[in-house]
């Protein structure tokens, strides 16, 4: 090739010698495979990151659920009427995987409330958008309708072409478990 190529450059002047390097280029397919990849791997990796962003932000709000579900039981059945506040959050964080930094990031919010129709819901985030959560831990008596929430900051990593699942102004996703339930007699 480099020999033709020599041999092109000393018969034309350069305005022929390009076009005909030119006609040959367009006329070669050998590299378009790669050309192709190229032209579609940003929006192919894009969406295999968002992918599974989804599902480990799926997997973490599961997970997050049955471990708050099976630490609630045992307020239910009265088992952790000698717990503290910490001690009950140890026991969530126990029946969760280690993907979460469950001792410094988990907000764990007990409540007892009179009646189910009293029960507050609410999105616990202010005007701007961020978490405003007054954590307390009273996990009633015998009888009592009680309400186990858990918040969780959870760092989103895919935040480019329009794909964010962050709904925090701190670019994080609120993950959030909730157990109501009235405590058996005991």
């Amino acid at each position: 090739m480099l020999r033709c190529l020599r041999n092109l450059t000393m018969r034309m002047p350069f305005p022929t010698l390009a076009r005909t390097i030119g006609r040959r280029f367009r006329r070669d397919e050998h590299g378009s495979t790669a050309i192709e990849f190229a032209m579609i791997a940003a929006p192919f990796l894009a969406m295999l990151f968002a992918i599974l962003e989804t599902a480990m932000i799926f997997f973490a709000g599961q997970s997050m659920e049955s471990g708050v579900e099976r630490a609630a039981r045992m307020i239910r059945t009265g088992q952790a009427a000698a717990f503290t506040e910490a001690g009950f959050k140890i026991e969530v964080c126990k029946n969760m995987p280690v993907m979460f930094d469950c001792t410094g990031g988990m907000i764990l919010d007990v409540r007892t409330y009179d009646a189910f129709g009293s029960v507050d819901l609410a999105r616990p985030v202010d005007d701007d958008g961020n978490l405003n959560v007054n954590p307390q831990f009273d996990p009633g008596q015998g009888g009592d309708i009680v309400v186990v929430r858990a918040f969780y900051e959870w760092p989103t990593i895919v935040n480019f072409l329009g794909f964010s699942l962050a709904d925090l102004p701190s670019g994080n996703r609120l993950l959030s478990s909730t157990s109501a339930f009235r405590n058996e007699p005991f």
